[in-house]
């Protein structure tokens, strides 16, 4: 990737802090505590958003105590560098719709942090926290994922962040909570997590929404990049995370979509480079 431009002042490094005590924190175990982990493991939504039947946590943050914040480093600046092309993009889609974007904050953290949404752990991944709208990532542990799941590459981690600011440009846009709202009305599990499918896959296109608008502007992409990405969406499609979990596919229970789906709507949003292509609810208004 050729990512020259500005670099995001809306990065928050808690890289270096120490979680303090605190009751009330999510807990995670069993089977079903698993499988939501492993859902969840890679461009999704805090879990703790699923956990609580799309309820958020408002719990105030826990105490924090200061230890040695890292030095400015490589991956600190490629994602600072990566929100503000986002910051960019958005605020120019945005304005085509009479509308004000407000830029997300990112928070980097190691291990452990807290959220509006709860206690945030690396092993849940990447995640956007509708409640305080701030994206988190613990960059190092993010890296290990890459390679675990075969997600190499500069511009599959940049398809990453894309995915979580899209969750936070459907926040702005009222679209988490309309489908919060049809999760709620849903008759069954299944129809619920249909419509939760839905929604990683409108991230998946506005990843790719993005990708296209910076490169149109800015030229950032280079050979081999758009292979980082789709590879990236294919890696992270739940029909093949839950058979490296669990050996089996269960269509009913994916919140995410296959790989397959988030193939396709990463590329319709390359593809077509509009807001209006991303369209993943057709059917059910």
């Amino acid at each position: 990737m050729r990512l020259g431009g500005r670099e995001s002042r809306n990065i928050e490094d808690r890289r270096g802090t120490r979680m303090g005590r605190r009751g009330g924190g999510i807990a995670v175990g069993g089977l079903g505590g698993v499988a939501i982990l492993l859902i969840c493991l890679f461009l999704g939504v805090d879990p703790s958003v699923l956990l609580d039947d799309g309820s958020v946590n408002q719990q105030p943050p826990q105490q924090q105590q200061q230890g040695q914040v890292p030095a400015d480093d490589a991956g600190r600046r490629f994602a600072a560098l990566v929100l503000g092309d986002t910051e960019q993009v958005w605020h120019a889609e945005f304005q085509k719709l009479g509308r004000t974007y407000r830029e997300p904050p990112l928070v980097l953290y190691s291990g452990g942090t807290t959220s509006g949404c709860g206690a945030a752990q690396a092993q849940v991944g990447p995640f956007y926290c509708p409640a305080d709208q701030r994206v988190y990532i613990d960059l190092d542990f993010m890296g290990q994922l890459q390679q675990r799941l075969g997600a190499n590459g500069d511009f599959a981690a940049a398809y990453i962040i894309a995915h979580e600011v899209g969750h936070h440009v459907q926040n702005q846009l009222g679209i988490l909570e309309l489908t919060r709202n049809l999760q709620q009305q849903a008759q069954n599990q299944a129809q619920a997590n249909n419509i939760q499918v839905r929604v990683e896959l409108q991230a998946d296109c506005m990843a790719g929404l993005w990708a296209r608008q910076a490169h149109d502007a800015r030229g950032i992409l280079e050979r081999g990049d758009i292979e980082e990405g789709l590879n990236a969406a294919a890696a992270v499609g739940d029909d093949r995370l839950q058979r490296r979990s669990q050996g089996h596919v269960q269509p009913e229970s994916f919140t995410h979509g296959s790989s397959a789906e988030r193939v396709r709507w990463f590329r319709t949003g390359l593809e077509r480079g509009e807001l209006a292509a991303c369209d993943t609810f057709a059917g059910l208004r």
